[in-house]
């Protein structure tokens, strides 16, 4: 293995190489560069170690200049041997990537993981999130962090989901997302494998004569699959139709609706095997 250490010190943003960095806060051009290019881009240290200790592949690294001389910065560029480390002043950094920097800032484009097939992210499942139009990358990170943390065993996203290895997401979600299983599903929204698999569905909506989420027959099913719907629109009838059952979460003062991140850690609480 090659165990040289390539720091590059950029002068301008017309340099080769750091390509991949440019403009990380226009959601269009990641959403169709990154996946199109097979890579996604980490953020954060403890992001980058827990993606590294995950045994994904870094490509290269983007440091601020004083981080590459600090013991956290030295320990990353240790962990990837061998690829380009870019770094700069602050103020290219802030142009190239059109946001302003951390105290403790480095970015890892990292190769990307083989897509899984939704029969093998169900294996062994219980109990499974499928996201339906999740559009916003700070949703999808909070719903998968909750889902490692509070039982749930795999995630499913419908084709109109957002990537949940955005930038965002995968910051806000602090890794999680390499621990959980996950996959897309087709235009069948994952019915049909879910089916085969043995498990019960049921969408999270306002809907007159479900469960809610506090009926003891819930948390009783050997396996669940919870539908959560998109940040405005909520679940398609499509869903709901499909749905062996809906599910709601009591509560007060008039309040009929929570944000879908926070609801679904209620739920995926609730409904963890007992």
């Amino acid at each position: 293995m090659n165990r040289e250490i390539h720091i590059i010190k950029l002068e301008s943003l017309r340099e080769p190489g750091p390509g991949l960095y440019y403009h990380l806060t226009d959601p269009q051009l990641r959403s169709k560069q990154e996946p199109e290019k097979g890579v996604f881009i980490a953020e954060g240290p403890k992001v980058v170690h827990f993606a590294l200790k995950c045994g994904l592949k870094p490509l290269s690294l983007l440091m601020r200049q004083k981080f590459t001389e600090a013991a956290p910065g030295l320990e990353i560029i240790r962990l990837c041997p061998g690829i380009p480390v870019y770094t700069a002043e602050d103020s290219v950094l802030e142009e190239l990537t059109g946001f302003r920097l951390q105290r403790s800032w480095v970015l890892c484009a990292m190769k990307r993981p083989s897509p899984l097939p939704v029969a093998e992210a169900l294996q062994n499942a219980r109990r499974a999130a499928v996201l339906e139009g999740i559009t916003e990358p700070s949703n999808a990170g909070a719903i998968f962090r909750s889902a490692a943390a509070l039982g749930v065993d795999a995630v499913l996203l419908t084709p109109d989901c957002c990537d949940p290895l955005h930038r965002r997401s995968v910051r806000v979600c602090m890794g999680a997302v390499f621990r959980i299983p996950w996959a897309r599903t087709g235009e069948d929204l994952g019915f049909m494998e879910l089916q085969k698999a043995g498990f019960r569905t049921f969408g999270m909506a306002l809907q007159p004569g479900g469960f809610t989420l506090d009926d003891p027959a819930l948390a009783s099913e050997n396996r669940i699959a919870l539908f959560l719907g998109n940040e405005d629109s909520g679940l398609s009838e499509k869903v709901l139709h499909q749905c062996d059952g809906t599910v709601r979460i009591p509560m007060a003062r008039g309040i009929d609706s929570l944000n879908v991140a926070v609801a679904a850690a209620v739920a995926f609480w609730q409904l963890r095997p007992r």
